[in-house]
């Protein structure tokens, strides 16, 4: 297994289409990072659940700002319909856009341009249209789609943050705990799998579409 760091991280994107993915795909990558480095920069997309300060999005900002311990978080929570975004590409794709103008990060998470679902999977694809140049990592959201595969990088994470994770999935995201996936059982699960993949006790992995490589210095 070779490990290779990124370097230097002071700002970070993370999007998802909707309030929670970002969390349930990153969520312990972002605690380990946060807590690495206090006063890192994140600024955060979602584009749906939001308007009129509803149950999601107040789930969404409360979530983040834990998964983000110490970060100068800034959030943005749009109201496009969920399950819909491939029909409101024009409103999705300003959205990212209107974040890439605000800042220049050192690493997106982002959804998987292969997720099953069309939203999560839409999103993906705006991404490299507006970061061309970033290192963009994506994310994995299991659903009952069966759709998860073989991942390029993961990100080890201690029992300590594994643990977490999943208590502030539970803690934070009240509107998701009738659904059947769900469950401090599939969190854990899939970082366990994921951990044995890279040698370690859990782990995030994450999809890679490009990646430039400066072996020189």
């Amino acid at each position: 297994m070779i490990r290779l760091g990124t370097g230097r991280l002071d700002r970070i994107v993370a999007v998802g289409a909707h309030c929670d993915d970002i969390a349930i795909g990153a969520g312990g990558t972002l605690l380990t990072l946060c807590r690495a480095r206090p006063g890192v920069r994140v600024d955060a997309l979602v584009l749906t659940g939001g308007g009129g300060g509803g149950e999601r999005e107040q789930e969404e900002r409360a979530a983040l700002a834990a998964f983000c311990p110490g970060a100068d978080l800034r959030l943005t929570v749009h109201k496009l319909p969920d399950g819909r975004l491939p029909v409101h590409w024009d409103e999705a794709k300003a959205a990212v856009e209107e974040l890439r103008e605000r800042t220049e990060p050192d690493l997106v998470l982002a959804p998987r341009t292969d997720d099953a679902h069309q939203d999560h999977r839409g999103l993906a694809k705006l991404v490299p249209t507006a970061f061309r140049d970033h290192l963009v990592l994506g994310y994995e959201i299991v659903k009952w789609d069966g759709d998860l595969g073989r991942m390029a990088a993961y990100q080890p994470l201690s029992p300590e943050i594994a643990e977490e994770k999943v208590r502030l999935l539970q803690e934070h995201y009240a509107s998701q705990r009738h659904r059947p996936w769900y469950d401090r059982e599939a969190f854990l699960g899939l970082a366990r799998i994921r951990g044995i993949e890279c040698h370690a006790r859990y782990a995030e992995a994450f999809a890679v579409t490009k990646l430039t490589l400066d072996l020189g210095e």
